[in-house]
């Protein structure tokens, strides 16, 4: 499979490319380990495209034209939470892979090695929700989602701090906010099989809000930067919303974001 790659972006936008979601998340994990085992060369020759191909389902909708989801108390509802979960994380591995095809050449390898770290949790990740879904009679693509990740996406493809501080720190950082109770609430159903499933997205995701925040602050301390106060600049030109609390302060914290990251973005009470 690798022959058909030049470098670290030509196997980057294979994946984005890519049109199937299981695909897509197996193609991400043989980039990964072509990457590790020092089969593609880093360098970037191919440039990735405006939007990822994504398959005919699931419906995109706006975000506040989806069904709103309830909690995990009958079979429908945990379809429904499981399916939204799967989707957040085809998101991400474009997204993983997306960040290094537009913005590697201008990082250190390091960043690069970090992101492809990311994509590959992100499509495991998937796979573990997709194999739970089939357990619940469902499959990917049979609800409808929203398209507000890629939206942010496509909203800071010019400007790789922007994009930082808003999928990474905002975005994925919201879900460590959810994921405890998204948790109780399968464990309180008796599916502790998905109940694992969403702890281990959990665990591996405040690793991925730390690499967020650490290269956020490394282009913060290169530019001579307040990291704090360009973060709550680029939340206040970018995110079209609000930083909503309660915080999952521990896990934040974990992810190397403080309280006075994102709290001054907050509404006031």
């Amino acid at each position: 499979m690798t022959a058909t790659w030049t470098d670290v972006s030509d196997a980057a936008c294979a994946v984005l490319n890519t049109e199937k979601a299981t695909e897509k998340a197996t193609i991400a994990r043989h980039v990964a380990a072509a990457w590790r085992s020092g089969d593609l060369l880093f360098a970037f020759t191919t440039t990735p495209p405006a939007r990822p191909a994504r398959p005919k389902e699931p419906q995109l909708l706006p975000p506040n034209e989806m069904p709103r989801r309830r909690k995990a108390g009958n079979e429908a509802n945990r379809r429904a939470l499981l399916h939204a979960v799967a989707h957040i994380e085809l998101n991400a591995i474009d997204l993983a892979f997306d960040i290094i095809a537009r913005f590697g050449n201008i990082m250190p390898r390091g960043f690069t090695d970090d992101w492809i770290s990311v994509g590959d949790d992100e499509a495991r990740h998937f796979g573990l929700l997709n194999s739970r879904l089939k357990a619940h009679q469902s499959f990917y693509g049979e609800l409808p989602a929203h398209d507000g990740l890629w939206q942010s996406s496509m909203d800071t493809a010019s400007n790789l701090a922007a994009r930082l501080a808003i999928v990474p720190m905002v975005l994925e950082a919201r879900g460590l906010d959810v994921s405890p109770a998204m948790i109780e609430q399968f464990k309180n159903t008796a599916d502790q099989i998905s109940a694992d499933v969403l702890q281990t997205i959990y665990d591996d995701e405040i690793g991925h809000v730390a690499v967020g925040s650490r290269w956020f602050k490394f282009l913060a301390k290169k530019l001579n930067k307040d990291a704090e106060e360009w973060f709550h600049e680029l939340v206040r030109k970018y995110f079209h919303g609000q930083l909503k609390p309660p915080f999952n302060k521990i896990a934040r914290n974990r992810a190397g974001m403080p309280s006075t990251f994102y709290e001054p973005l907050a509404p006031s009470t």
